[in-house]
């Protein structure tokens, strides 16, 4: 079942689209997960549940830790308060 992005998720997702720029991904895709944890504790406090697939250069020779802190960093304060959740695929272009 398809469950279409509401005007706040499309939001958040251009916003997160604009801070990993700073990643120089050749590919990037977000998915808004939100609406299959409706009444979970962080839906109810705003925060959205998102799936993201990022591929760039800057990952090569990185162990997952260190790539999935990247992404934090890029996203900065969004990951205090309008993510609750975040599942992440870094890879580099040479892994795809």
């Amino acid at each position: 079942m398809n469950h279409p992005a509401s005007d706040h998720s499309n939001i958040r997702i251009e916003q997160m689209n604009s801070l990993l720029a700073a990643l120089q991904p050749t590919k990037i895709e977000i998915v808004d997960d939100s609406h299959k944890h409706a009444g979970h504790v962080g839906a109810r406090g705003g925060g959205g549940h998102y799936r993201l697939l990022i591929v760039s250069t800057q990952f090569a020779s990185m162990p997952t830790l260190t790539r999935h802190r990247m992404v934090y960093s890029a996203l900065g304060d969004m990951m205090k308060h309008e993510i609750h959740a975040l599942a992440i695929a870094a890879y580099t272009p040479e892994e795809i």
